[in-house]
């Protein structure tokens, strides 16, 4: 039928019984009803009894009466929880894949789709180039006016804009209360730096950087790049790798696997538990691939398959297109910001025999990356609405907050702690569960903004904490 990859997979999105954008009613007779509403990247269920009442549970009598109704409605929320992530990062990766639907093929699979319009209607797009969003149920552009139609859709990207109308699309999320369900307006933005220029062929701006390796490696996964564990009794290692054929190329980040004859940095497997990154490079799409040597990732040099193939020479960083560039350095900035050793609160003794304090030190609190002046910039429109706005301000790569006991500054980038005066470090271990409810805010996905707000709550009121392991050192 002509249909690519893509279109089967939008075609194949699920409704999930959802009647009308992101809700159902489920009837269950006498015994009651049961509405199932999408909320953003989750789904909640709400119950009513037989009189109609609104009930915090579900009602006994469709416990008794609807056992296997019961069991498949609730089956279905936890499906439509895994679906929605996956329809997020699906759209996240349309930048790079140059995408573009007819307008009535996009209506139909996505604002119009009972679930993926759940996600389409918080997002900004172009329609025959003109930029517009979702507002009052119509598309509308950020002037107000309806966009009855037309023949080419978008996703629209920052790259390229004015700062002006980037700041206007923000604000109209926020007039709208629209939460986006990733970065789009506010989206970073990473251009070409004059040390690129210079080098070339290669981006170093995330070299040096120590990851863990299986966090980093899902992470890839998730972004669409393909990777290899790297494992010690191996003898090659190719780069990691994102194809991006729409436009001719591909993307490659050199790592290094980090191990010694100890055995005291690898797992019970063989692979390596932290790895080291070095540079970005482009090359065509379907040159041969390159790999490493040996572990250390140093020397890597490509494998020809065939005896008339000629090595091909990486793409000057001038000629990859601007996004291209952006969308990929921007996954790599995300690879290091999360997966870090130095955003580890407990490795202030640099890990295993201290070989990473240098390093630990100066990524835990180093300048801020455009990930975190994005957060500096949100966090300066949020603070004014917590209660400890008062004892907080922002001033360079800090959060500086004044407690009872000692005044503190949160590092942006990392979330870590230093108590001033004196600059200790202080080693709060954040839990795994949900931060404070931070109100209305432009775009989800910024665990580490959650961070930063839940460690300024408790130090602001410094005087109460109880946990002996911070008292001890407060």
């Amino acid at each position: 039928m002509g249909l690519s990859r893509d279109d089967i997979e939008e075609l194949a999105i699920p409704a999930y019984g959802l009647t009308e954008l992101g809700r159902a009613v489920r009837d269950f007779g006498d015994a009651g009803t049961a509405e199932l509403v999408v909320q953003g990247s989750r789904a909640a269920l709400t119950w009513r009894n037989g009189a109609g009442k609104v009930s915090k549970s579900v009602p006994a009598a469709i416990r008794r009466q609807h056992p296997e109704e019961l069991k498949d409605l609730k089956a279905t929320a936890g499906d439509i929880d895994k679906m929605l992530p996956a329809l997020v990062q699906r759209l996240d990766r349309q930048f790079a894949a140059r995408r573009t639907w007819t307008y009535t093929a996009w209506r139909d699979r996505y604002p119009d789709h009972p679930l993926a319009g759940t996600i389409a209607r918080r997002l900004l797009w172009t329609v025959d180039g003109v930029a517009c969003g979702f507002a009052e149920g119509e598309l509308r552009t950020l002037a107000g006016a309806p966009v009855a139609g037309g023949t080419a859709v978008e996703l629209w990207h920052p790259i390229g804009r004015e700062a002006a109308e980037v700041l206007a699309w923000r604000d109209w999320l926020e007039r709208h209360r629209i939460t986006q369900p990733f970065k789009q307006a506010h989206r970073e933005v990473y251009l070409l730096t004059d040390a690129e220029r210079n080098a070339g062929t290669y981006s170093n701006r995330f070299a040096g950087h120590v990851l863990r390796q299986h966090q980093f490696h899902s992470l890839a996964a998730i972004r669409g790049w393909r990777n290899n564990l790297r494992i010690m009794g191996d003898t090659t290692f190719p780069p990691a790798t994102r194809e991006l054929p729409q436009w001719g190329l591909r993307a490659e980040f050199w790592i290094t696997g980090y191990g010694d004859d100890a055995y005291t940095d690898i797992t019970t497997s063989g692979s390596y538990l932290r790895i080291g990154t070095d540079r970005v490079r482009f090359y065509p799409d379907g040159a041969p691939q390159n790999i490493a040597h040996d572990a250390s990732g140093r020397d890597y040099y490509p494998v020809l398959i065939g005896r008339d193939q000629e090595p091909v020479q990486p793409v000057p960083l001038t000629e990859v297109p601007a996004l291209v560039l952006s969308e990929v350095l921007r996954d790599v900035d995300l690879f290091v910001g999360v997966a870090s050793v130095g955003n580890d609160p407990a490795w202030e003794d640099g890990g295993p025999n201290g070989r990473f304090a240098r390093y630990w030190a100066s990524q835990g609190f180093r300048e801020l990356d455009q990930t975190a002046q994005t957060r500096r910039d949100l966090l300066g429109r949020l603070l004014p609405r917590l209660a400890i706005a008062g004892q907080c301000t922002i001033e360079g790569r800090f959060l500086h907050v004044n407690g009872t006991r000692h005044s503190y500054k949160i590092h942006l980038g990392s979330g870590n702690v230093i108590i001033t005066p004196g600059d200790r470090y202080l080693c709060i271990v954040p839990r795994r569960d949900a931060g404070p409810d931070l109100g209305y805010l432009p775009f989800e996905g910024d665990l580490t903004l959650s961070v930063i707000v839940s460690k300024a709550m408790l130090l602001a009121r410094d005087d109460k904490i109880t946990d002996p392991a911070i008292l001890s050192q407060l």
